[in-house]
């Protein structure tokens, strides 16, 4: 017997268990009354089922007629129903530099919108090297600057706070949000790389140059005088 299936039973007192006077009786093809603990345990044991209180905290309580094992699965089937409705939400992080150009930001903006669009929670949070802790202050004016440009998406779950090296800013996803954005390329930030030689290269496609068709060449009659053979 597992722990889990003692704490479920441990929740509800049954039959000799009840400790009330009267009692509050429900169940299938029964009418809601109010009778002594004596009479309602009378009533269950002639139905051959069990007396279950339900609602111990209410005047009366309340106690419902039914089989108790069948009680027990129900409320088992029950809690994996609520379990299965719980969506699990993914964190996806995405990181900044405290001189973080335009250009990146747009990148990175443009997946976060995508992540809350998927339903994915979003942690930003901007990474201070050394002595560039100093320009902190810029740091949270642009986690706020991100915040606002995801305000359709998602909302601020907890404001810039600075752990460490880092100033954290949670952003999690709206019911209803738009349409995924489309994102190209690689999500690289300008800092993340000491050399250009570790930076990816996103290829541009090549086009292909239109094919041009040879001329014909002429089959039909010729006119007297014309060289053709020119």
């Amino acid at each position: 017997m597992s722990m889990k299936k003692d704490n479920l039973k441990s929740q509800y007192r049954v039959n000799e268990q009840i400790r009330a006077r009267e009692v509050r009786i429900v169940g299938d093809d029964i009418e809601s009354t109010v009778l002594p603990l004596r009479d309602a345990l009378h009533i269950a044991e002639q139905k051959g089922v069990d007396l279950v209180e339900i609602s111990p905290n209410a005047e009366p309580p309340v106690c419902r007629l039914i089989d108790y094992s069948k009680f027990i699965y129900q409320q088992k089937k029950r809690q994996k129903e609520m379990k299965a409705k719980q969506v699990k939400i993914d964190v996806k992080e995405i990181r900044f530099g405290p001189q973080t150009d335009d250009h990146d930001y747009n990148f990175k903006l443009k997946h976060a919108m995508g992540f809350l669009a998927d339903g994915d929670k979003v942690k930003a949070y901007v990474f201070f090297r050394g002595r560039s802790i100093l320009f902190k202050e810029q740091g949270e004016v642009l986690l706020l600057r991100f915040a606002q440009d995801l305000e359709e998406y998602g909302k601020v779950e907890s404001m810039p706070v600075l752990e460490g090296k880092r100033m954290i800013m949670f952003i999690a996803p709206k019911k209803v949000t738009p349409k995924k954005p489309v994102v190209e390329g690689p999500l690289v930030d300008d800092e993340d790389f000491e050399d250009e030689e570790e930076r990816p290269v996103v290829e541009e496609p090549v086009r292909k140059k239109p094919q041009q068709k040879a001329p014909k060449e002429y089959t039909g009659p010729k006119v007297e005088g014309e060289n053709w053979d020119d």
